[in-house]
């Protein structure tokens, strides 16, 4: 089920698996969303950390990473890649991408490239089939693994959107930094992502009426129950620190299970509480043979979860870190409105 409502005043969109709160966007209304596009002049180089900062729309600040060749002043086209942290510039990039339900215009690189998702050849050649007509020369186009079993027009339409808001966007000739497109709220991100059949309520009050906001209290709370122990996700200033716990549970085995367990439920626990960036995991004592179960599980739990994650490894120390993707808004903030 996918219930949109809001928290207080803010935008939010839940997603129930069986009754259990399985995914939540909500918005950040005094941060660019990630997907905005903006029109930015370049300002400065920032030595020493391999970027440029940018100058958008009403005196804020963007950073760019390997901006090579860009001169001050110089109009360039940036989309926002995910919230930045408190303090910081707006993170930046200048490949900019068209995302919808069903298609991804890439004027960046040409070419028409169907998900690797979609392993039946039949569809391949019926989707390929349609869009190929609808990609002009120089324009690039990825075909979601949404589109399986979609309506053919339904795809057409929405390829035809992309490209046209994609060349509307590119062939800007303003000068002064400007938004062009803004990012897409949690509504939105809803329909665009969660492409499984299910039943949608939209009516006013629906995270009453179907329980979320009482899910939405546990998920606030940095405490996780595990099958065998339990977890803390806690973010601080520089990273999100999860600690593993055994509980009552003292047998040889115990610390094996309580990882194994935090593991599954760590994709999850993060999203549900829009946290990023660096996060270290602190599991119960392993035996090295257990460090390689350990890896196993977490290869396989976090290829799953739709928010990039980069598995860095074990520290001198032997807590395991993990590089998350900042493209969720933290549900805390938000949480103090209700």
């Amino acid at each position: 089920m996918v219930v949109l409502d809001h928290l207080g005043e803010t935008e939010a969109a839940a997603l129930l698996v069986d009754g259990q709160l399985d995914d939540l966007l909500v918005d950040a209304p005094d941060l660019p969303r990630p997907g905005t596009i903006y029109r930015a002049v370049c300002d400065r180089p920032m030595k020493g950390q391999g970027g440029v900062t940018v100058r958008l729309p009403d005196g804020g600040r963007g950073f760019l990473r390997q901006a090579k060749g860009l001169a001050p002043g110089q109009r360039l086209l940036v989309q926002v890649t995910g919230y930045a942290e408190p303090g910081k510039a707006v993170p930046l990039t200048q490949r900019v991408l068209f995302k919808s339900r069903y298609a991804i215009a890439t004027p960046e690189a040409p070419g028409l490239n169907i998900s690797r998702a979609l392993k039946d050849e039949e569809a391949r050649v019926r989707l390929r089939e349609v869009a190929t007509p609808l990609v002009p020369e120089g324009m690039g186009l990825i075909l979601r693994s949404s589109c399986e079993n979609a309506d053919e027009d339904e795809i057409a339409e929405d390829i035809a959107a992309m490209i046209d808001l994609a060349r509307a966007v590119t062939s800007d000739s303003g000068r002064e930094p400007e938004v062009l497109v803004e990012g897409d709220g949690p509504h939105t991100l809803a329909w665009r992502e969660w492409v499984e059949p299910a039943a949608i309520v939209t009516e006013p009050g629906g995270f009453a009426r179907e329980n979320v906001l009482d899910l939405l209290e546990a998920a606030a709370s940095p405490r996780v129950p595990l099958d065998g122990g339990h977890m803390w996700v806690e973010p601080t200033r520089a990273l999100v620190a999860v600690d593993v716990n055994t509980g009552g549970d003292t047998s040889p085995a115990a610390g094996l299970k309580a990882n194994l367990a935090a593991i599954a439920a760590l994709p999850r626990a993060l999203r549900l509480r829009g946290l990023g960036g660096q996060v270290t995991l602190d599991l119960a004592p392993l035996t090295k043979a257990h460090r390689r179960q350990a890896e196993t599980a977490l290869r396989i739990a976090f290829r799953r979860d739709p928010v990039e994650t980069v598995l860095v490894g074990w520290t001198p120390l032997g807590h395991y870190e993990l590089q998350r993707k900042r493209e969720r808004a933290p549900l805390a903030p938000a949480w103090r409105c209700v």
